[in-house]
């Protein structure tokens, strides 16, 4: 409104001014005519012709204000539109100011908000990140400490596997063989190697290699041994208290513990007896020489692996 009162002030002046000159031109007429009558009764030709141009003149400048108004007066009607018309786009323009402001401040508090949330989540996500590296070291360093318990393991058993051969190399044509299986070192002696057929006891042969066997296990105290008895299937028959293959397979096992441990001196402590029956057998078909290999000692000797529990728990 500020705007459009300014603008129009100066034509509204002229207008009022031109108006009023209408009426002073009027007025001047009049007086001047009225002091010609007062002045003279006749008039001269000379004078009258002079008052008619003086009208004629004054006329003219009558019409020609008159249309200096009335081009003025659309001119003021053309800025009142323009005028209304520039408050209206100032207004909006306000409006969208002000809505952007809100705007911005709106977004200003939320980035705010969410950057602060998204550090501490960066934060969390860090320090998970170092505690996980850290467990990953850990693991690492615990993982090479097992890495290397199982090399020495795999050397020992290796090594064990070769004092054994060597020793017992002169009963591997009887049926006797060293092998290596998960870490364990298996002796396997056929049963003819240790017993007569049905027998639970061993015979001189067999002490002999169990002889050899034992000088080898007294020197490596950190092994155990577990004896297990295995059979063919081929039903027990006239063996008096040996019920069945079981039987058999356990009662052999046990002659082997007790040589082992009452003649050879064996601790105790590191040996256990086992039967497997005819439920391990090493060739299933039904072949005389395939259940003569299934009817066998297996002496499985391993490595204590307290230290490699230890480190895996």
């Amino acid at each position: 409104m500020q705007l459009h009162n300014n603008a129009l002030f100066p034509l509204n002046f002229l207008i009022i001014k031109i108006k009023n000159m209408k009426y002073l031109f009027i007025a001047l007429f009049a007086t001047f005519l009225m002091s010609s009558l007062n002045s003279c009764v006749i008039l001269s030709s000379k004078k009258y012709k002079t008052i008619l141009a003086q009208c004629d003149s004054l006329a003219d400048g009558w019409t020609n204000a008159k249309v200096k108004i009335e081009s003025l007066e659309e001119q003021i009607t053309q800025l009142k539109a323009d005028t209304a018309n520039i408050n209206k786009q100032l207004a909006d323009l306000q409006s969208k100011t002000d809505e952007l402001n809100n705007n911005y401040t709106s977004l200003r508090s939320n980035s705010s908000s969410k950057i602060n949330k998204l550090s501490e989540d960066l934060q969390t996500r860090e320090a998970r990140i170092n505690k996980l590296s850290d467990d990953l070291q850990t693991r690492e360093a615990r993982l090479k400490e097992v890495e290397e318990a199982l090399r020495k393991r795999d050397e020992a058993t290796n090594a064990l596997k070769d004092k054994l051969q060597k020793a017992l190399l002169g009963f591997q044509q009887s049926g006797l063989s060293v092998d290596i299986k998960n870490g364990k070192v298996y002796v396997s002696l056929t049963d003819k190697l240790l017993f007569d057929t049905g027998s639970i006891i061993i015979d001189e042969k067999g002490k002999q290699a169990l002889r050899e066997l034992a000088k080898v296990l007294k020197t490596q105290p950190d092994i155990n041994i577990s004896v297990e008895g295995h059979t063919d299937n081929q039903r027990v028959a006239n063996l008096g208290q040996i019920k069945d293959n079981w039987d058999l397979s356990v009662l052999r096992a046990t002659s082997v513990v007790r040589y082992l441990t009452d003649t050879e001196k064996i601790e105790s402590e590191r040996i256990t007896a086992t039967g497997k029956g005819e439920f391990q057998p090493i060739n299933t078909g039904g072949a005389t020489e395939a259940r003569s290999r299934n009817r066998r000692i297996e002496i499985v000797l391993s490595p204590r692996l307290d230290e490699l529990y230890n480190l895996i728990k």
